[in-house]
């Protein structure tokens, strides 16, 4: 069941985003998300991620998001914690492809979203054969 959550997850992650539909994507993410791991950044927060995709929706800027692999790392009854391979393609021919560290939670209303997320090295992605 906890792999089913993450992939469905996963799937309208990409499903959301490819549509441009921004508050069906932020609906995923949750108000206390933390992103880790991007170059120049220390930490990334819900109302950073929310602009980003708002400009990128709005200007119809992606071409697609995909997510391939999966490797499950610890499940409880409201936290999953998983690593996949994300691809996200620009409309300008900008390829962004890396490994990904995923926590999702599910929150008081039931709803499972994105708490966490971790960009990880080159080498643990190949470690991990996410790819």
């Amino acid at each position: 069941m906890p792999k089913e959550i993450a992939q469905h997850w996963l799937q309208e992650a990409a499903r959301t985003a490819n549509a441009l539909n921004l508050d069906a994507h932020m609906n995923l993410i949750s108000k206390r998300v933390a992103l880790t791991g991007v170059p120049g950044f220390d930490t990334i927060g819900y109302h950073d991620w929310y602009a980003q995709c708002e400009h990128e929706f709005t200007n119809k800027l992606l071409k697609r998001v995909q997510y391939q692999g999966f490797k499950l790392i610890v499940e409880t009854d409201t936290r999953l914690m998983f690593k996949t391979h994300e691809t996200v393609e620009g409309v300008d021919g900008t390829v962004n492809a890396q490994g990904v560290e995923m926590l999702l939670e599910k929150e008081q209303d039931g709803v499972w979203r994105l708490m966490q997320e971790r960009v990880l090295p080159a080498e643990e992605t190949l470690h991990d054969k996410l790819i």
